[in-house]
């Protein structure tokens, strides 16, 4: 069975009081995940708020998950930025003999062109032996993959395995998932739009809500991937409030939010980032409140 078939998940980083990672909680999390039946976690992915921890803070992370997932589950390693040898350097001193791949965002704020994109990858594949899932967000990059950017490097190389595809655009995940290699996996890395994504042929999603509702999420997905289009769609509109609530000010403030509700974690983040509002808070508070009736 392909590994990144269903649901995984971008794991929050928790922290404490004092802005410490709260490993207490962090291991209270993946506990949370497995038994919630999610299929495989994303560590230090952009949920995880990896732009503001420390070399030492990631090996912590990484540490502490290893150690509680316990072979429990499949794991993915986020890796990525926009200085290409800088990234290779890191994959190439991270021990990755736990990690099933490397989940790498394609270069952000220097705005390269898609040749510039496909040469990055290129490199990585070239310079370290590791397998890559490509991550392509435009919301926070600047900059599309292109369906023919994805292709071509997912066609040119065996150890390019997958893409998080987070563009929003169904027209274009449709086109790689119609062009794509046979072993080559496109997940969705939008929530909201991921009943359409595995109608459309695509293999599952990376997810922030699963964080919180592992059960119904991955429920979801499985019934989606079954073709059980009247049970996916049930549990899609169960949870579709909620999605747009966590987005509403900002990831992962709104789902750490929701975790603090549910009493997994603190809401604490790191600057630039900041708590929700409290009438955010209210709402999420009120719509979990409901659906655990």
């Amino acid at each position: 069975m392909n590994t990144f078939k269903g649901t995984g998940v971008a794991i929050v980083t928790p922290f404490d009081k004092d802005k410490n990672v709260d490993v207490s909680a962090l291991r209270k999390l993946v506990n949370h995940l497995v038994n919630g039946g999610v299929d495989y976690l994303v560590v230090l992915g952009t949920t995880g708020e990896s732009a503001t921890l420390n070399a030492d803070e990631k090996k912590l992370v990484i540490d502490t998950v290893i150690e509680e997932n316990n072979n429990r589950l499949p794991l993915v390693l986020g890796i990525g930025g926009n200085n290409t040898q800088a990234v290779i350097n890191q994959i190439n001193t991270t021990d990755l003999s736990v990690f099933k791949a490397v989940l790498s965002v394609s270069p952000y704020y220097n705005k390269p062109t898609q040749e510039g994109i496909y040469q990055h990858y290129k490199a990585i594949m070239e310079q370290t032996d590791a397998k890559i899932i490509l991550y392509n967000v435009p919301g926070r990059t600047s900059l599309n993959i292109s369906a023919e950017t994805t292709l071509r490097l997912a066609h040119d190389f065996d150890r390019i395995t997958a893409i998080k595809e987070a563009s929003g655009n169904l027209e274009q995940a449709m086109k790689i998932i119609q062009g794509k290699p046979q072993d080559f996996s496109v997940i969705s890395g939008d929530d909201a739009l991921t009943l359409p994504f595995i109608a459309a042929g695509g293999d599952g999603v990376i997810s922030v809500i699963a964080n919180a509702l592992p059960n119904e999420f991955s429920g979801m997905v499985r019934a989606a991937l079954k073709n059980d289009m009247e049970e996916a769609r049930a549990l899609h509109y169960k949870v579709f409030e909620l999605i747009d609530y966590l987005f509403a000010e900002g990831n992962p403030a709104g789902i750490k939010n929701a975790l603090a509700h549910l009493g997994i974690m603190e809401e604490y983040v790191r600057l630039p980032l900041v708590p929700v509002s409290d009438e955010l808070s209210y709402k999420i508070k009120l719509f979990l409140e409901k659906l655990n009736k």
